[in-house]
């Protein structure tokens, strides 16, 4: 399943908090984005047709809900990305952003921890 950016936003919403009406979603997304409603009830539908949300009534409207988890989308997207540029390896991307100086001494004390907690597993 391919959620488009746009969709993701949504999603994101859905994620923090659920179930939620439509009217909710598009208050949540106010100062975020500059939707209009009818933009967002578009969205909703395309997620629910792909079954990446499920509807409910409630009255006279309904509530979204995931119908999917945000980790399992996190690494089929992640995956995907690493497949299509990097051939399915981490270490070509980590050289990507290095070489281009895009990683923080933050960055590089977090990547250290990484390694020696997989190293430590792997003893």
């Amino acid at each position: 399943m391919q959620i488009s950016e746009a969709e993701s936003v949504v999603m994101e919403v859905l994620w923090a908090r659920s179930p939620l009406g439509a009217d909710e979603v598009i208050t949540a997304l106010t100062g975020r984005q500059e939707w209009q409603e009818a933009t967002v009830k578009t969205l909703l539908n395309r997620l629910l047709n792909k079954g990446a949300i499920t509807a409910e009534r409630d009255g006279r409207r309904y509530l979204y809900a995931p119908a999917i988890r945000r980790e399992d989308w996190v690494l089929r997207e992640s995956e995907g990305l690493l497949d299509r540029l990097f051939g399915g390896r981490v270490a070509p991307l980590v050289a990507h952003f290095s070489a281009r100086q895009q990683l923080s001494q933050r960055d590089i004390a977090e990547l250290r921890r990484l390694l020696e907690e997989i190293d430590d597993d792997r003893e």
